[in-house]
């Protein structure tokens, strides 16, 4: 079983962290007038999002311009998530993460929409190691344009055959909370359980679809049933 994780409100919180510190990388860039009003950020992929941030502002959209974004993105992150308290785990996803290591047959991913390294530090930050992925996919590693997050549950099943061969659909679970996680599970016959940690309520995630949807993922011990047995008692989808 492959069991991909989405970061942001799913697996912490960075108290917005990435979106004060895009707008302020916009504005040492491309002026004082630089803003992110009106920028759907919630489960999107950060390229998508920067090039909507360009955009809005009256910036051309080029490769140059998305570069020294993303990479003024990065130092202005980078300085919101020295402060004490900003990023942490959200309640029972260490316990969570801690027994699915335990289990043999599962495989632990991320799938998010943050760039490789800013998402690698708003882990850290959180007080999780990057490493214990076995499979991380991220926001650019779609293979086509325009990405898409449905592209990128096909890229981690891809990375996952180099260590569990044959997993496929049903045996893959994603793990996030927007609409848009739960899409890109469909999109391939995956599994998908809602987290209401983020900005959607539990009947928004349900009407998306998601096979489970929980308040958080405190429970673990449900959690693991569920994931190992979709019959668990205690769940309804």
């Amino acid at each position: 079983m492959l069991v991909l994780f989405d970061i942001d409100q799913t697996m912490i919180t960075t108290a917005g962290s990435g979106m004060k510190a895009l707008s302020e990388a916009g504005r040492d860039l491309f002026g004082s007038g630089f803003a992110a009003t009106g920028i759907e950020f919630a489960g999107r992929l950060d390229p998508l999002i920067i090039g909507d941030l360009l955009v809005a502002n009256g910036v051309e959209d080029t490769l140059a311009h998305r570069a020294t974004l993303r990479e003024a993105y990065a130092a202005h992150l980078a300085r919101h998530l020295e402060t004490a308290g900003v990023a942490m785990a959200l309640p029972g996803v260490i316990p969570l993460l801690d027994a699915l290591a335990a289990r043999p047959e599962v495989v632990v991913g991320v799938l998010t929409g943050n760039f490789r390294e800013t998402g690698m530090m708003k882990l850290r930050a959180s007080g999780i190691d990057p490493a214990r992925f076995a499979v991380s996919v991220w926001g650019d590693d779609s293979p086509h344009t325009p990405p898409r997050r449905e592209h990128l549950v096909e890229v981690g099943i891809g990375r996952c055959h180099a260590i569990r061969p044959g997993i496929r659909g049903s045996r893959v679970v994603v793990i996030g909370d927007t609409p848009h996680d739960v899409a890109c599970a469909r999109a391939h016959r995956c599994r998908s359980i809602a987290v209401a940690t983020g900005n959607f309520a539990q009947e928004d995630l349900r009407r998306s679809g998601a096979d489970l949807v929980v308040p958080g993922m405190a429970d673990t011990g449900a959690l693991i049933s569920w994931l190992l047995d979709a019959r668990a008692a205690g769940f309804t989808g």
